[in-house]
């Protein structure tokens, strides 16, 4: 009797076994390079933010999809007038946010306040509230957004990262305590380590959500992330700086490595109001004294597309600038002599990312070459905020702009590199207000000229996008068109 009895249980031990490893799995733990200085999106153009937030905890009126679609969020439909003028939004039925408290009208409006207000980071928000946006609460149900003038962008613009609803109770604390209508709700933040999220089992599409639970951890050095991929104590590193390490992650089976693409304008950001970077031709002469392709196969694998102006080549408006400057350091050293600046001693103020520490190291050997010696400082990311982005305390700094069709931002006279010229200016209004996307493109080019020709900054690349992540991974993003981990598709395969 004794041995059909151990029989049975051992076939009931191993059913047991492989029933475990059969199961699918609901969790997911992601590496980023930064950690978010706080958790509220309107109050700071950190991206990391928006990567752990946007289409997880918090939601708009309207979502940008990984294609930078226009799609239904908070809001199932919208019509325009015939004057073009007025949006008329209707909600999502039965919405709540994770507190408990019913997604109105009301709630939107006060959201759309503070994402336009003066201590808002949106890098948008002009074209709003340049152009008189009123936001009307006819009933809980609709949402109506007048403009004094056309401004066919709004759709997009509801569904941008700065622009998602918080609850009402929880704007006080939302710089700790995130508290949205999205699929996953805030759990915990332990500074200097991870953050976590779980499902939102209320939520309008709870049913199509297919992880329980998501951790992000912060992990600003790249051969630390590597070890954690191929250790498997992370399952995926939605932008990895690998670097030379990409070869051994291609050769490990049970991991995937994705290239694609961001709308990350990177850039070497010059302080046009300091002297005697407040010179064209000191300007002029640092971007001669870029070797762009140099720098994209030491800095950025040399996956990278070269840029010559602030515009993402994905958009059809776009215009190839990259010969305005060629590498030329005779060119240069002769501008700087024209400009009786020679030998030249300027800061290089770089945030932690894997491109600009090694995109500032070779900028640096670069910009020696023709006489101008950069001195290397290196800041935490909240220090960047705060002294270079904030402050203005800097003379070069290295960036990358991930925001989508941002030129925009050069129209601001108060933006870090302080350009905003009111020729410049009236371009972005231009795009803002034409009535057909012919007139609109042709403005964005002549934009694009002028930054160029005024050497505003020196444009490098585009940062390219290279995922690693377990290959039962499905759903993350390929490519970055908008600041976003979005795991709403996101599920493990067995």
């Amino acid at each position: 009797m004794r041995k059909p009895m151990l029989f049975a249980a051992a076939f009931a031990v191993a059913a047991f076994a492989a029933q475990g490893a059969n199961a699918q799995k609901d969790s997911i733990t992601l590496s980023m390079a930064l950690e978010p200085p706080h958790l509220d999106p309107v109050l700071s153009p950190a991206a990391a933010i928006k990567e752990i937030l946007y289409t997880n905890v918090y939601e708009g009126l309207t979502r940008l999809d990984r294609k930078s679609m226009v799609q239904p969020g908070l809001a199932t439909e919208w019509t325009l007038s015939p004057d073009g003028l007025v949006y008329t939004f209707k909600l999502r039925r039965g919405v709540k946010f994770h507190d408990g408290t019913e997604l109105t009208s009301a709630a939107v409006a006060q959201s759309l306040a503070r994402t336009t207000s003066a201590e808002s980071a949106n890098p948008k928000k002009a074209m709003l509230t340049e152009n008189g946006m009123e936001v009307e609460t006819p009933d809980p149900g609709t949402v109506v957004i007048r403009m004094k003038k056309p401004v066919g962008l709004v759709p997009y613009l509801v569904g941008m990262g700065e622009a998602v609803v918080v609850a009402p109770g929880a704007i006080a604390d939302a710089r700790a305590k995130p508290v949205g209508t999205g699929p996953f709700k805030f759990v915990r933040w332990n500074k200097g380590d991870r953050l976590e999220i779980e499902k939102n089992a209320d939520h309008w599409n709870a049913a199509n959500i297919k992880l329980n639970k998501a951790t992000f951890r912060f992990i600003p050095d790249p051969a630390a992330t590597v070890a954690a991929l191929l250790a498997g104590d992370v399952d995926a590193s939605p932008n990895t700086g690998a670097g030379d390490a990409l070869d051994r992650l291609k050769a490990d089976p049970k991991l995937k490595v994705v290239v694609g693409n961001t709308e990350g304008e990177t850039i070497l950001a010059i302080n046009n109001k300091k002297a005697p970077l407040d010179d064209v031709r000191v300007r002029r002469a640092i971007s001669h004294a870029i070797d762009r392709k140099s720098l994209i196969v030491g800095a950025a694998g040399g996956t990278a597309t070269a840029i010559g102006s602030h515009f993402s080549p994905n958009h059809p408006a776009y215009v190839d600038l990259t010969g305005v400057y060629p590498y030329d350091p005779a060119k240069a050293k002769a501008l700087l002599a024209e400009a009786g600046k020679t030998n030249l001693t300027l800061s290089l103020r770089l945030p932690p990312p894997a491109y600009a520490q090694r995109g500032g190291e070779l900028i640096a050997a670069m910009l020696e070459q023709v006489g101008i010696k950069a001195q290397i400082e290196q800041l935490q990311f909240p220090q960047w905020l705060e002294q270079v982005f904030k402050n203005k305390q800097f003379d070069l700094t290295i960036i990358s702009h991930t925001e989508p069709l941002d030129i925009n931002i050069y129209a601001d006279p108060n933006y870090y590199f302080q350009y905003g010229k009111p020729e410049f200016k009236a371009l972005i209004d231009l795009t803002v207000s034409a009535g057909t996307d012919e007139i609109r493109n042709k403005a964005f080019g002549d934009a694009q000229r002028m930054l160029a020709t005024d050497a505003v900054n020196g444009f490098l690349f585009m940062l390219p996008k290279t995922g690693v992540w377990n290959a039962k991974i499905e759903g993350l993003w390929e490519s970055s068109p908008v600041q976003a981990n979005d795991l709403t598709e996101v599920r493990w395969t067995n």
